[in-house]
């Protein structure tokens, strides 16, 4: 089908989004999400678990004092004020949790939670952060089975929980999305999960793919043909899913469905209403920052590089103007494929990755395929 008149001038790739902005946030200014990681306490042993969680808290964890703080210099970014992600470790191992979150919403903060699913995730405890105006729950799926889940999870009857904790917040109308891992050991289990996920009262599905960082080294990360492959598959999925579909770790997801969307005739406005336009521009440290539990401000939770911490800097000029986020907020700056693609506005490829695998968060993301248009961009430039 040919392309709709129109619509491939609105959609240049290499014009990027400052034309056409996502949500009218300056992703240079203002993050659409800040994660917390509040505790590494956690109790189960994730294969892949990026913060090497451990039985019990850190002693230099924020206290519930700096906790305050911190929520404090959240508020501090202009509206629309970022959404707040509990994270860790598991965030019902922090005592104070509900105070946060009532000060948090004090403040006007949006605040979703992944908790881990272990026993102290009851049907009670759903139901208090309900009542504690919690606005969204995070749960992690990994396999379509106990077998596959738990062997992944590293407890067993963490599967059954998480079934149980979605079955739970459905009835309290509690918004939840699914994480699930993309690596060679899940891929081919991931249209089964999909299955499950179509029987259960969920919002979002979202496709985390591996960044070989913590625990995750010992898993093994796709190639960039089955990923592309991947890619493909989530995008037809998109299109019949009963709940929203979105990647993590993959924004090079972002090209290959705009490229399909194209395809297939849809009309600027079709495309600027979809799920994917939203994500644009979006990626590590360019509208996403992390707050480790110790305090230290990260682009990402799988980027860990320190550029600052919030007891003795304030988030809001970390985030703006260190010297790291200001280059990851500049993909002109970034290196090899990533730096000579059209698309690097829109994407910008996975810096956590990058990183992971050449300890330069500004080199090229070793997942994607894609070939940039070298001639295109440089009669662009010259134009």
């Amino acid at each position: 089908m040919p392309v709709v008149s129109g619509a491939d001038q609105l959609f240049d790739p290499s014009r990027g989004t400052a034309e056409f902005p996502c949500s009218g946030r300056d992703y240079c200014l203002n993050p659409a999400v800040v994660y917390w990681e509040m505790t590494r306490a956690c109790s189960l042993a994730c294969r892949h678990c990026r913060a090497e969680a451990m039985p019990g808290p850190d002693a230099r964890e924020l206290t519930f004092a700096e906790g305050k703080s911190l929520l404090l210099q959240i508020s501090g970014f202009n509206d629309p004020l970022p959404q707040l992600i509990l994270t860790g470790g598991d965030p019902l191992e922090r005592v104070d949790l509900y105070d946060l979150i009532d000060e948090a919403r004090r403040l006007r903060l949006t605040v979703s939670i992944t908790p881990s699913a272990t026993p102290k995730l009851t049907a009670d405890v759903l139901t208090r952060l309900r009542y504690h105006e919690i606005e969204g729950l995070g749960l992690s799926l990994d396999g379509s089975s106990a077998a596959h889940h738990d062997a992944i999870r590293g407890v067993t009857g963490c599967f059954d929980r998480t079934v149980q904790a979605i079955e739970t917040a459905g009835k309290l109308g509690l918004p939840v999305q699914i994480n699930t891992l993309v690596a060679e050991e899940t891929a081919t289990d991931l249209p089964r999960i999909y299955e499950l996920l179509k029987t259960l009262p969920i919002a979002r599905w979202s496709l985390f793919f591996l960044i070989s960082v913590g625990r995750g080294k010992v898993l093994q990360s796709l190639s960039p043909d089955d990923a592309e492959r991947c890619l493909d598959w989530i995008y037809d999925l998109s299109k019949v899913s009963p709940f929203q579909i979105k990647t993590t770790e993959a924004p090079f997801y972002r090209r290959s469905a705009l490229e399909k969307m194209k395809q297939e005739g849809r009309v600027a406005q079709e495309i600027k209403r979809s799920s994917i336009y939203r994500s644009f521009q979006i990626r590590d440290g360019h509208g996403v920052v992390f707050v480790s539990n110790q305090g230290y401000i990260y682009p990402a939770g799988f980027l860990p590089l320190q550029a600052g911490n919030v007891r003795s800097d304030h988030l809001v000029d970390v985030y703006r103007h260190s010297p790291l986020f200001c280059a990851l907020h500049t993909p002109g700056r970034f290196h090899g494929k990533c730096g000579e693609c059209e698309y690097a506005q829109i994407c910008g490829g996975s810096r956590s990755r990058a990183f992971a695998l050449s300890g330069d968060p500004l080199s090229s993301d070793p997942l994607c395929s894609y070939e940039p248009n070298k001639i295109g961009n440089r009669e662009r430039a010259i134009r």
